[in-house]
């Protein structure tokens, strides 16, 4: 399997057991966080949906961000992303929203060789967690499929460190 179950049954346990909802806005992982969410069994029980908005037009359109400022950072910034976490909760009228923007490809002409994006966490519009994050995977699927592990595995974190 591409995530790991172990932990995306934990996260199922948890919001399940506290009656809470996730959905989930995404850009850099193009719909693997939807993708690992919803092959957890009994998916409907927490997981309302998500977004996949790749570029800053739909990013704008959909999730609320201002446009100057989207494309002043090309939609990759700390902001961005606390930003599309509390506007996809808003969307979907869920109790958590994950969020997550950033590079998934080298891009030459933007100077980007070092591959990173930043991903959000938000209770309700609280933001519980933001962060840059890192990969040295070379194609664009290993990369957005390391994403991916890498917010699930903070997802889990940010629960753990909630219930108690």
């Amino acid at each position: 399997m591409f995530y790991n179950e172990k932990e995306l049954n934990a996260i199922r346990k948890i919001l399940t057991d506290n009656k809470l909802s996730l959905s989930v806005a995404e850009s850099a992982t193009s719909g693997h966080l939807q993708a690992a969410f919803s092959s957890v069994k009994e998916a409907a029980s927490f997981f309302q949906g998500g977004i996949t908005a790749y570029n800053a037009g739909q990013k704008c359109r959909h999730l609320n961000i201002e446009p100057i400022k989207a494309f002043e950072d090309d939609c990759v910034s700390e902001d961005v992303a606390c930003k599309m976490a509390t506007e996809v909760n808003k969307l979907f009228i869920s109790d958590y929203g994950i969020a997550i923007t950033g590079y998934a490809q080298k891009d030459e002409e933007k100077g980007i060789d070092d591959l990173y994006a930043f991903f959000s966490i938000a209770l309700n519009d609280k933001i519980l967690l933001c962060k840059r994050i890192k990969t040295n995977c070379k194609t664009s699927v290993t990369a957005q499929t390391d994403y991916t592990n890498q917010v699930i595995k903070h997802f889990l974190a940010v629960l753990k460190k909630s219930a108690h």
